[in-house]
């Protein structure tokens, strides 16, 4: 029974960490924990797209540190986010505040707040690459 139990979790694990590291082309207008892409275009700059998602993140929860292949541009919707970016302070947002994470900077954003908060990310990223990065 418990290795039945190993393998199945085996397998959920690996289904994630598959669909995190597809090409940003193949999760378009998916939702992946807590994502939902909402547009993608590609840019006057060759290999280049911009991709905007909505970011919600429950209450006491966070997304672990990870990187993109280029910018983001972070607008908090509703809640307290907390943002750890590599270098840096922690700095905890409201709605109406903004942050910009340089490419390929680690970062993790944390919901600190009393309920469900919410952000627009906007990246400005290489084309057919992961437009997220885990960090192990």
């Amino acid at each position: 029974m418990t290795t039945n139990k190993n393998k199945l979790a085996t397998a959920i694990i690996i289904a994630a960490l598959a669909v995190l590291t597809l090409p940003s082309s193949v999760l378009a207008q998916q939702t992946v924990a807590g994502r939902t892409e909402l547009q993608r275009h590609d840019l006057s700059i060759p290999g280049r797209e911009m991709v905007q998602v909505r970011v919600d993140v429950e209450k006491g929860m966070s997304f672990p540190q990870h990187t993109h292949f280029g910018e983001e541009i972070i607008y908090v919707l509703d809640g307290l986010l907390e943002y750890q970016v590599a270098g840096q302070q922690p700095v905890t947002l409201k709605a109406g505040d903004v942050l910009f994470i340089p490419y390929g900077t680690v970062h993790s954003v944390k919901n600190v707040g009393t309920t469900k908060a919410s952000e627009l990310a906007t990246y400005i990223v290489e084309k057919d690459k992961p437009l997220v990065t885990l960090i192990k």
